[in-house]
């Protein structure tokens, strides 16, 4: 077909780049700074607890595309900085997604059973000490699947992007079927093909940790 020409597939695969590069990197800075905000939260710090939490209820609730919309044109206009495309929407998924895992992992640490703190630090450990090595590994070792779940989410949000115009993978997509209308389908096929084989690679290798991880204390 010639929809899937050379040329169109290159165009495609360019795109598919972008999206894996943006996700990546949302990946990774969510990540850490999910953990220090569930961390935080953990220890529920009078009065900047109850503030963060909030922060974090808010940002959860407001549509990601709201928060691209604002990375992209209103932070310009409060910090003066403009961000170009690529960094406006890693910078926009790192804030939704660091809001979604900071619960996730919030939980996680909840879910460990006190007395491992408590006999932690009896032996002489110190609260941090006892974080680093007692609770943390034990609470990440449950979130595992929860987190790696969140990681599949954040690769298809990656297509609101093309809300301003980022080359990604949905944008290539539809920037070669505005050029002709018959190839729509074979675009939607082709975004579908991808997406899946990503998110579906995640999500095996989400059932495989779940499968193979021991919960026993």
């Amino acid at each position: 077909m010639e929809a899937f020409s050379w040329l169109n597939i290159r165009f495609l695969l360019m795109g598919l780049k972008v999206t894996v590069e943006v996700a990546i990197a949302s990946i990774l800075l969510s990540f850490l700074i999910g953990s220090v905000l569930g961390v935080l939260r953990f220890w529920k710090i009078p009065i900047f607890s109850k503030i963060l939490g909030v922060l974090i209820d808010i940002v959860r609730n407001l549509p990601l595309l709201l928060i691209i919309f604002f990375t992209y044109f209103a932070l310009p206009q409060i910090s003066g900085v403009r961000l170009n495309l690529f960094y406006s929407a890693v910078l926009a998924l790192t804030i939704f997604e660091s809001a979604m895992l900071s619960e996730i992992i919030r939980a996680g640490l909840n879910a460990v059973p006190k007395g491992q703190m408590e006999a932690a630090l009896s032996t002489g450990l110190s609260v941090i000490e006892t974080m680093r090595i007692i609770i943390i590994p034990q609470a990440y070792k449950m979130m595992i699947p929860a987190i790696l779940s969140q990681f599949i989410s954040l690769i298809k949000d990656t297509s609101l992007a093309v809300i301003i115009t980022l080359p990604e993978f949905t944008h290539q997509a539809q920037i070669i079927y505005g050029q002709n209308s018959n190839y729509v389908l074979p675009m939607f096929i082709a975004l579908a093909v991808g997406y899946f084989i990503i998110c579906y690679a995640l999500s095996l290798f989400a059932r495989f940790i779940e499968k193979h991880i021991s919960y026993d204390y």
